[in-house]
């Protein structure tokens, strides 16, 4: 049975399109995917991302565990900072995307972390079974909505609905910072390219702040145009974009693996150190359709260089055209080809995003 989120009698009252997703009965979209999608893009759209999997981290040495879970660095991060992450396994395989927050002084847990909702479980899993001894206890917070409030109007339209004192903060995040007062956690992240916060609050409180934030201008927004919209950025999806069976050096984010201190032995290293000697024999890379069609994940694209497969594609609404992102030789540029049901379409290697803060930025 699939699970549903406090919000849940929101979206059905508002004409949502409801499908499974990650376990959970989600909205795809309130009537019009591209209406919503350009609504983020121009002014700002509200996002239901409760299925996410909130777990919030303490114990004797909460640090030192992070440190060899997460292939980043959370040793860098100062309490109010953020930093997006993988979670690998000991071959270098992405068991999962993440953003782990070192939480204000004062705060209930120092670690707050946010993964995906399809890979709960097993996420779950593999955090618990990393601990040695009681350096980390891990508490999953069922008790909270999280809404993703995204757009060029989206801060100055939802300061007014945080508590006074947490405004003024909220306001002045830069990216990946975060700020909270009175049980409400405001973070200035997101999946769409665009300004804004993902906020955290008591679920009781979770339908009345959506109704004010309707109100207040943002467009109900679903899960159809949250992918088309961190297509355009050029965000990864798990389960297409990575996976266990690829590393981040193969799938655009070797920004994401800190290889300093050199002492640090997070679980995948060794593995990345060797991938990373030999050199990675492919890279994810961006493509946009010179031709009319739409290209798709699992479609062949031909180049120089050889062979190679499109991990997540569609339109894009903001470019009008078709755009992916897709797994080729390391050494493939320029031209190449994409087999749309056995037709060669020509199209073209960039590097992304395509799209962000409502500017194109390929030709």
């Amino acid at each position: 049975m699939t699970r549903r989120t406090a919000l849940h009698d929101r979206h059905v009252a508002a004409g949502a399109m409801m499908v499974p997703f990650g376990g959970w009965d989600m909205p795809l979209h309130y009537g019009s995917q591209i209406e919503e999608h350009h609504a983020v893009r121009r002014r700002a759209g509200i996002f239901d991302v409760s299925h996410m999997t909130v777990v919030d981290v303490d114990g004797a040495d909460p640090g030192a565990y992070l440190a060899r879970l997460l292939a980043n660095d959370t040793g860098r991060l100062v309490p109010g900072r953020a930093l997006y992450s993988c979670m690998l396994n000991a071959d270098g395989g992405v068991v999962d995307d993440l953003i782990v927050y070192r939480r204000a002084a004062g705060a209930p847990t120092p670690w707050r972390v946010v993964v995906n909702a399809a890979t709960r479980e097993k996420d779950l899993a593999w955090m618990q079974a990393a601990i040695r001894g009681d350096e980390a206890r891990l508490r999953v917070r069922e008790d909270l909505v999280m809404v993703a409030l995204q757009g060029p109007a989206a801060r100055a339209l939802a300061a007014p609905l945080l508590p006074p004192g947490l405004r003024a903060a909220a306001l002045a995040l830069p990216p990946f910072h975060a700020a909270e007062e009175g049980g409400i956690f405001v973070g200035s992240t997101g999946y769409t390219g665009e300004d804004g916060w993902e906020a955290l609050l008591p679920a009781a409180a979770g339908p009345r702040f959506w109704d004010a934030a309707v109100a207040a201008g943002f467009a109900p927004s679903g899960l159809g145009a949250r992918d088309t919209l961190r297509l355009e950025a050029g965000m990864n999806l798990y389960g297409q974009d990575m996976d266990e069976g690829t590393s981040p050096l193969v799938s655009g984010l070797a920004w994401t693996v800190a290889w300093e201190p050199a002492g640090r032995d997070f679980t995948g290293r060794a593995a990345l150190e060797r991938e990373r000697a030999a050199g990675p024999a492919a890279r994810l890379v961006g493509l946009v359709l010179a031709d009319r069609g739409v290209m798709r994940r699992g479609q062949k694209v031909h180049t120089a260089a050889g062979a190679g497969e499109i991990t997540s594609g569609g339109f894009s609404p903001t470019m009008n055209r078709s755009i992916a992102l897709a797994r080729v030789p390391t050494g493939a540029a320029g031209e190449c080809q994409v087999d749309i049901r056995g037709a060669l379409k020509p199209a073209r290697i960039v590097k992304p995003p395509f799209v962000r803060n409502g500017r194109v930025l390929v030709d």
